[in-house]
């Protein structure tokens, strides 16, 4: 670690980003990390009132509703240095340009996984005792033990749970549900650590045949053009009767139109936090499935969850100024197989 000169930043987001991450205690601790002339954010890298702002700045620290820094947009900040994004993926704000210039780029997705992770264990243990499909579906006529278990086999004990990407997430849910009672966890991830994989109480397994053993299907892989209906009619095929198929990654990884016809026969019960489109068309049969249970992409950092993000990303400032690696650096060579 290296003495270095206090670095000037800005912050860019959209207002409501701004106004739900950056409290007066977290813009007391930026402005101890960093000169920060007036304004403290923008929302807009083309305002021509900000241009002389965008002159000097040399960190930005990026949220949700940042632009994309496009070529013309970096020519307007010719001392910029980094980019922390305290937000979800960075995919959507970098260019070649960016790389080409040598900026460097560093994200939260480690801190993002956590409630992600948090979300999707709630999800397999809800699953498992079939809660969601039963409170949606609530007949009294129906009771006893046939009642119950109309969406399959009910309980945690002695499990089987398929993971699909050992990502951050994926990873963090494998060690997670390692505190359910006889679990087995079976990891597809052509790109991952075998002995990594073992170690964090996962078995290695191809998707082919993972598929025909789990009684949940949980998904964690990225968006990109390989993974695009990755899961379609012939994975939910193999899939075995009354199997909860969980998705809190990325809408387009599972084939919609599949999953429809899956989830109306009652032979596949789905938890979606994602959907492709989303959000979906009104008219979409899943609403109206009792063996469905559609939330509005809630898993990741919301409320006070929000604060964290901007924790790391002041974590990774901090590092910056003193000279020191970065926690979560991205390059453009890891986000190509990434979120």
């Amino acid at each position: 670690m290296t003495d270095a000169p206090v670095p000037e930043a800005l912050v860019v987001m959209s207002r409501e980003a701004f106004r739900n991450q950056f409290d007066s205690e977290r813009i007391s601790r930026l402005r101890a990390l960093a000169r920060v002339p007036d304004p403290v954010f923008v929302d807009d890298l083309d305002d021509p009132a900000v241009a002389d702002r965008l002159a000097s700045v040399e960190v930005l620290i990026t949220g949700w509703g940042a632009p994309q820094l496009t070529q013309r947009r970096l020519e307007q900040m010719p001392r910029l240095q980094a980019m922390l994004h305290s937000a979800g993926s960075v995919r959507p704000h970098v260019t070649d340009e960016l790389w080409d210039r040598g900026i460097r780029v560093a994200a939260v997705a480690e801190v993002n996984a956590v409630p992600v992770a948090e979300f999707t264990l709630a999800a397999i243990i809800l699953a498992g005792k079939k809660a969601p499909f039963l409170a949606a579906d609530r007949d009294p006529r129906r009771d006893g033990e046939a009642g119950t278990a109309r969406f399959g086999r009910l309980g945690n004990f002695g499990v089987t749970i398929g993971v699909v990407g050992f990502s951050r997430i994926g990873r963090r849910v494998v060690a997670l549900v390692q505190q359910l009672s006889s679990v087995t966890v079976l990891v597809a991830d052509p790109f991952a650590d075998p002995d990594e994989v073992r170690a964090a109480g996962g078995i290695p397994t191809p998707l082919e045949q993972l598929l025909p053993r789990v009684d949940v299907l949980s998904l964690h892989a990225p968006a990109l053009p390989s993974t695009r209906h990755m899961i379609g009619a012939r994975e939910l095929a193999a899939l075995p009767d009354h199997a909860t198929v969980i998705n809190t990654a990325r809408g387009s990884l599972i084939d919609n139109d599949a999953l429809v016809r899956e989830c109306t026969a009652g032979r596949l019960n789905a938890i979606l936090d994602v959907t492709d489109p989303e959000p979906l068309p009104e008219d979409s049969p899943l609403y109206g499935l009792p063996n469905v249970m559609i939330t509005p992409h809630l898993a990741g950092s919301l409320g006070n969850e929000l604060h964290r993000m901007t924790d790391a990303a002041l974590d990774e400032l901090e590092r910056f100024a003193a000279g020191a690696p970065l926690h979560e650096e991205v390059t453009a060579e890891s986000l190509r197989l990434s979120a």
